[in-house]
């Protein structure tokens, strides 16, 4: 039978490489390169799918497919060090946040950038985490600024910004029923939005 396996991103400073590992056996089974800075995060596209998500130092995002190992397309349009990947519900179109003071939206059919979503100025503050809504209709970005930025995607608009962390929001996560928002700062405090 064949054995699960899952990935690692697992690239210490200056390394630039996603792993994949079998899990089974505990070996590497495939190093996937073609960044050329740091790797900051990735996502799945979903469980048990063959494709995901990068984002990186090298003001990229790229889309893997595991089964080869390949790059099959990349993604620009960042001004700075991209912190955070998502996908959305959809599964054909991603958001990232970066330190430019900006959010993305990323369509993989049109191989293009749909969309900014920019808090401020590059430089003001950045984007450490994203994520969005079950049905994909809004976006939610952490920032270095202690809030979470909250935009209409569809309509480019700011619905709102939740201020409450007394330190950057470096993650986000959605219940599963999409009735709440989880927010994780480095003032050490987690805080649920409903």
């Amino acid at each position: 039978s064949r054995a699960t396996r899952y990935i690692v991103h697992f690239s210490p400073p200056g390394d630039k490489t996603t792993i994949l590992w079998d899990i089974e056996t505990g070996r590497q089974t495939t190093v996937l390169e073609g960044h050329t800075g740091d790797i900051n995060s990735i996502a799945l596209q979903s469980p048990g799918s063959s494709t995901f998500v990068s984002g990186s130092t090298d003001l990229k995002n790229k889309l893997w497919d595991i089964r080869d190992g390949m790059c099959k397309q990349t993604f620009e349009g960042h001004e700075s060090d991209i912190n955070s990947v998502t996908w959305m519900s959809n599964k054909n179109n991603f958001g990232s946040g970066a330190e430019d003071a900006s959010s993305r939206l990323f369509d993989i059919r049109s191989d293009q950038q749909l969309a900014v979503y920019a808090v401020g100025e590059p430089g003001t503050t950045g984007i450490c985490s994203v994520a969005f809504s079950k049905s994909g209709r809004i976006l939610f970005a952490g920032s270095y600024d202690c809030s979470v930025y909250v935009w209409d995607v569809l309509r480019l608009e700011g619905i709102c910004r939740l201020e409450s962390h007394e330190n950057r929001v470096a993650s986000l996560g959605v219940n599963d029923d999409g009735s709440a928002l989880c927010t994780a700062s480095w003032d050490t405090f987690l805080k649920v939005w409903n």
